[in-house]
């Protein structure tokens, strides 16, 4: 982890007697109402107590980390009894509170109570009063505003999505990623492990899956150009540690969801495995970004067995509910001409219909069989919106990329759907049409603004399909993004924006208001020593001249 810095602090000045907390922090609660009374004075005499079981001890400590992070006091945590509460910072969950991930918060002169319906709601009750507080390099005294705040999240899904098989990430800066999500009140990390350039998960019952296929002889130069670095590139994540990060998440109340895209996107399987694909190859782990040709064998029985035995172990590591599995981007031309692919459409009686062709069918079967193994754990599927083109069972989540037009129709059908479209929520695209002075990325424009602007739900949705609408996430696919700060200039401060587009209810958004309120997240980036986009900030963006 990077070393603290406290560059902010020092370069407004802030003392403390201007340690003021503001409430109005990222995502906007949907209630802050002032009460009469003192405000609470936060010193190195409060103590942080909790009822309640490990999670909210745990609870109690993560409070005690931010608050020493931002102020430098060092609080001490204790369980509650009848004599430590008055005065003191008390967490406790309230059984009269309806929803799960929602918190309430009362500030008076006699002390700070956070309460939840469950341990999680606390938890974003405590990012509320974390973000709410300054930073300071050694506070005395911070002055919390007597208040009361009701909040709680509009979606029950609200994710974020990092590829880390285009480039690959370092198990702490996979960590690193799930504090930013909890810093922005998120609860799914969709984890990209599999692709054409790299498989990047231990299977032990298949480790040529990460001797051979996590491992490039090269990677192309710029886009897709002519020019190959002949660099040996790669990396994987070992069983043990998949294990660490996925407790990590879940003690910040964050469901890892993992992806092992199938049947496109398997390059580096068939380089591993070259009896699974339809023409035997020989196969090469891919050097170059895009869609290639060769697929999973459809026709195969032991694809289906390499699919059972790869998901028995992801499921082993991944607790849950959902298993991502792709499904985008499977060109069908090998299926076409392969005896393989062809006997099993005859065998399985598929027909072509509904604008699918047979090889269509043939995927929706593939799904289908991969769907019902899953279920048969107790495990649901997710696939991209490629799935609505090949018949796949209605049991099937839908992630909505190719816009939000696709999530609507899979809606209409009764599909449950996480609304990511490209238009609004694909980070790897540029923040700004001026992209000269830019990173060099896949291309688009997706500034903060739009992003802050999606609405997840179309105004013409029925109800009844609307229902189905479970959440919004954004992606960060990695073909450009070379190394770790450039992951985190990408997302920040877009995820900020993403979050009010989770938790926030439409008619409480505001742009401007975010504008000066996304101050709180930035003083936490700057705190963290994190590289963010600054076009909110244009007398900063670029600062220091690139004249000669």
């Amino acid at each position: 982890m990077r070393k603290v810095m406290m560059t902010l602090a020092l370069a407004l000045g802030l003392t403390a007697a201007a340690a003021n907390a503001d409430y109005r922090v990222v995502p906007l609660p949907r209630e802050i109402a002032a009460t009469k009374g003192g405000a609470y004075r936060l010193n190195g005499e409060t103590r942080i107590v909790y009822l309640g079981d490990a999670d909210m001890a745990r609870n109690a400590t993560f409070l005690a980390e931010y608050i020493a992070e931002k102020t430098g006091m060092k609080l001490t945590t204790a369980v509650a009894d009848k004599k430590n509460q008055r005065g003191n910072i008390v967490l406790r969950t309230d059984a009269k509170m309806k929803e799960a991930e929602g918190y309430h918060i009362e500030v008076s002169a006699r002390g700070i109570t956070i309460s939840g319906a469950t341990a999680q709601g606390v938890f974003y009750g405590i990012q509320t009063l974390r973000k709410s507080l300054p930073v300071l390099a050694q506070a005395e005294e911070v002055t919390l505003p007597a208040v009361v705040i009701n909040d709680a999240p509009r979606f029950a899904y609200r994710g974020m999505h990092l590829d880390c098989s285009r480039h690959f990430f370092s198990a702490d800066f996979v960590k690193q990623y799930i504090d930013m999500l909890a810093l922005h009140n998120m609860n799914r990390f969709h984890w990209h492990l599999t692709e054409d350039q790299g498989w990047n998960i231990e299977i032990k019952k298949y480790p040529r899956l990460t001797e051979v296929g996590a491992w490039r002889s090269g990677t192309t130069v710029g886009r897709n150009s002519d020019v190959d670095d002949h660099v040996r590139y790669g990396g994987f994540y070992t069983q043990e540690q998949v294990r660490d990060i996925v407790k990590y998440a879940a003690d910040r109340y964050i469901t890892i969801i993992p992806e092992i895209d199938m049947p496109g996107h398997m390059l580096a399987a068939l380089a591993a495995y070259p009896e699974l694909g339809c023409t035997g190859g020989p196969y090469e782990v891919g050097h170059y970004w895009g869609v290639y040709r060769d697929i999973l064998c459809g026709g195969n029985p032991k694809t289906y067995q390499f699919i059972k035995d790869v998901l028995d172990e992801v499921c082993d590591l991944f607790p849950s509910e959902y298993i991502h599995i792709g499904g985008d981007e499977a060109p069908k031309m090998r299926w076409e001409k392969c005896p393989k692919c062809q006997q099993m459409i005859s065998d399985k009686g598929i027909v072509a219909g509904n604008k699918q062709s047979k090889e269509d069918r043939l995927q929706g079967y593939f799904a289908t069989e991969v769907q019902k193994y899953l279920a048969a754990k107790g495990r649901k599927i997710i696939g991209w919106d490629e799935l609505l083109e090949c018949n796949v069972d209605q049991s099937a989540t839908i992630m909505s990329w190719r816009g939000a037009e696709p999530g609507a129709q899979a809606a209409a059908l009764g599909h449950d759907v996480i609304m990511t479209p490209n238009s609004h929520a694909y980070f790897d695209y540029y923040q700004t049409a001026n992209n000269h002075n830019e990173p060099l990325l896949i291309g688009g424009d997706l500034p903060i603004e739009k992003t802050y602007s999606f609405e997840p739900i179309p105004e013409v949705t029925p109800a009844e399909a609307g229902k189905h609408i479970l959440g919004v996430q954004a992606n960060l696919w990695s073909e450009y993004i070379v190394s770790e700060s450039l992951a985190e200039y990408q997302v920040l401060p877009r995820m900020g924006a993403l979050s009010e587009v989770q938790w926030m209810q439409p008619a409480q958004k505001n742009f401007k208001s975010f504008v000066k309120r996304v101050e709180c997240l930035r003083a936490i980036y700057e705190l963290k020593g994190y590289t963010y986009a600054k076009h909110l900030w244009p007398e900063e963006h670029l600062k220091g001249s690139r004249e000669l």
